[in-house]
């Protein structure tokens, strides 16, 4: 069985110095997708970089989370969103804030919105996933995930969601993870198989050598099927260190993926690199099999 490997921007159009690294990847091969959100306020550079090159995958993060303390954002719908806002009008600061409080049809009318205003701006989305997983029904309060493949299917979208999980989980996400990617079944909605969610815990966060031979050690291990391993890239700048406490991790992430031995690394261990647009086709290459 083959292994096919989707490395996805996510956070593209947060700042400007998350735009700068994306681009930056996106011409050195060192990613095959990016997600913006729309939302904020460098989306749209971002979604004018995206229209000038249509050869490069950007999907729409639906973003219903602000949780940065000194830069935050709105909803795009203009009316009828003050579950989506907390008490200063603003997205609110956590997944657990935004499920307890949000409305579905406010919801679904600021996904339609954020995925509409890449639309306008020339932009039709290659795939659709969500900031912070807001949407996926993990806080305990609201589950707005069968809306957002309702959606997908709608409009023909793939959406980031994984079959399995890479790690050790309790049964009550399992449950859930397999009642969601029946529903994506059901509706036809292309997902992938894994999702690999690192972190900079342990001896990886020392420094950007350690956290290097982490990402080399998954790739190594990287199992059979579609994987998805999601970054957040961003070049050093005091924007970024003024916008971000986390922004050591997001500029190695960025020198990672744009160092050629990374991609030879990978494709070392033959891992076909590949975007959202290629996943129903190596859907298809992998059942034929």
């Amino acid at each position: 069985m083959k292994k096919f490997l989707i490395i996805n921007a996510d956070d593209c159009g947060m700042c400007h110095a998350a735009n700068m690294a994306t681009f930056d990847l996106f011409e050195k091969g060192g990613i095959t997708s990016a997600t913006i959100m729309t939302p904020c306020g460098w989306a749209p550079e971002a979604l004018a970089y995206a229209k000038a090159h249509p050869e490069f995958a950007f999907g729409t993060h639906l973003t219903f989370t602000s949780e940065w303390k000194k830069y935050r954002w709105r909803p795009i719908s203009r009316t009828c969103t003050d579950s989506l806002r907390d008490e200063y009008g603003l997205m609110h600061f956590h997944c657990d804030g935004f499920e307890a409080n949000a409305k579905a049809d406010e919801v679904e009318a600021e996904i339609r919105a954020q995925i509409k205003f890449m639309q306008d701006l020339g932009v039709e989305p290659s795939h659709i996933d969500n900031h912070m997983g807001s949407l996926y029904g993990l806080e305990g309060f609201q589950n707005f995930l069968p809306l957002v493949l309702k959606i997908c299917a709608e409009l023909g979208y793939a959406f980031r969601l994984p079959r399995k999980s890479h790690e050790e989980r309790p049964a009550e996400f399992i449950e859930h993870l397999e009642k969601m990617c029946a529903i994506a079944d059901e509706f036809n909605v292309p997902i992938i198989d894994y999702l690999w969610v690192h972190n900079f815990k342990g001896p990886q966060s020392e420094s950007y050598e350690s956290f290097r031979d982490y990402m080399y050690t998954r790739f190594e291990n990287c199992p059979e099927g579609i994987v998805e391993t999601y970054i957040h890239p961003a070049v050093e700048c005091d924007e970024l260190k003024n916008t971000s406490s986390l922004w050591r991790n997001r500029v190695w992430e960025y020198q990672l993926f744009a160092d050629p031995a990374t991609r030879k690394h990978i494709e070392q261990n033959n891992i076909k690199l590949i975007s959202y647009r290629d996943l129903a086709a190596a859907r298809a290459e992998l059942a034929a099999e």
